[in-house]
């Protein structure tokens, strides 16, 4: 796929802004900067497009409101610059978009709703409605109240995780580099296979600034992620604040991460990404084979074992008998409900449960594989 091909079809449009952008030359956070972020959405905006903006820049902002020069290490002392900056930062962005006619909407996020079926959906609906009102959503981490359990540690993994809850066409990643650079220094115009992106994160060499986190290394986990999920990510220099215009005049800038498998359907993606299994169901050779190779929806016949406490439509893993994890699903069926009819036929469920909702215990369409597993051909 070319680029030209990519932006011809981006609609939905991912932005991720770092820290670095938002600060001037001595570090310290740059209203102007913001300035400058926010005309090259606007000219999208203006273009017809939908954008979500994943900003960060809370916290730098409220070290500078407190006279902070290097990032606090106390958890305690970091979520209060967070608290201190996220409003004053949401002001500058709505102070802008509101004289130009357009409103903003804050949306603050945790890893766990990613986990929950029920949450996951929610944020996305949000996202749906506040796009079709033709408001911009600003996203950040919930910095405030994040712990290590459910936070998502940079920006960079939670703009791969909006883009793919929100089913976007394209994220593009303005960093204070123009891109994934060569041996030569030189930065890299495209990047379309797996292998080739793994060879790349070995020239990746970490240096963190005072008031950022994340850098090179996580941005090539999310393009891993993104590209597996058939979404495209752009690298680019964001400190040029004609970026966006020139990379959607068809400019050869940046680097073009081209997905390497097509996009998934948004309960697949959950399921490969977010989800959080409930329970696990082992499935005997036949039904193995039925699943994995031809393409069979999963029934209550081919179930040996089951593990876990689960109800109707949570995420489950399925395993073969060697206990390799081939592939996830939303079951039909609770854990209770599959004790009393696993072994037995489709057509012996009314009779057991006193009901039959489902023919299936796992439907295709809710079902995904991981082909990645080893094990995947085992029998």
């Amino acid at each position: 796929m070319k680029r030209i091909d990519i932006l011809k079809k981006t609609n939905r449009i991912v932005i991720k802004i770092g820290s670095s952008i938002l600060c001037d030359s001595k570090g310290g956070f740059s209203r102007d900067a913001v300035i400058g972020v926010c005309k090259e959405i606007l000219f999208l905006l203006k273009e017809k497009k939908e954008v979500i903006l994943v900003s960060s820049g809370a916290i730098a902002c409220g070290m500078d409101m407190i006279h902070v020069t290097k990032r606090p290490k106390e958890l305690p002392l970091l979520q209060a610059c967070a608290a201190i900056g996220q409003g004053k930062l949401m002001k500058v962005y709505e102070d802008f978009f509101v004289k130009k006619k357009y409103h903003t909407a804050q949306i603050l996020l945790t890893q766990d709703i990613f986990y929950d079926r029920g949450r996951y959906l929610n944020t996305r609906n949000t996202f749906n409605a506040l796009l079709e009102l033709g408001v911009l959503p600003i996203v950040n981490e919930n910095d405030t109240v994040v712990t290590d359990e459910i936070r998502f540690g940079d920006n960079d993994r939670l703009s791969s995780a909006v883009a793919q809850i929100t089913g976007a066409d394209l994220l593009i990643n303005l960093s204070n580099v123009g891109g994934m650079l060569d041996f030569q220094k030189k930065v890299i115009s495209e990047i379309g296979s797996e292998s080739e992106l793994d060879s790349l994160k070995n020239m990746v060499f970490e240096s963190k600034a005072e008031k950022t986190v994340g850098g090179m290394k996580s941005k090539l986990d999310a393009a891993k992620i993104l590209m597996s999920s058939g979404i495209p990510m752009i690298i680019a220099d964001g400190k040029d604040f004609s970026i966006l215009r020139k990379i959607f005049d068809g400019k050869n800038i940046g680097t073009l991460f081209i997905p390497f498998k097509q996009k998934a359907s948004f309960t697949k993606t959950w399921l490969i990404y977010s989800a959080s299994p409930k329970g696990k169901l082992i499935l005997d050779s036949g039904a193995f084979d039925a699943v994995q190779h031809k393409g069979k929806s999963l029934l209550s016949g081919g179930i040996s074992a089951l593990e876990g406490h689960f109800k109707a439509g949570d995420a489950v893993r399925v395993m073969n008998e060697k206990g390799y994890e081939f592939a996830r699903g939303l079951t039909n069926y609770s854990r209770e409900e599959l004790d009393k009819i696993r072994g037995r036929k489709s057509a012996e469920i009314e009779g057991v449960l006193g009901y039959k909702f489902y023919d299936e215990v796992i439907h295709r369409d809710n079902l995904v594989l991981l082909k990645d597993r080893a094990g995947e051909h085992d029998h």
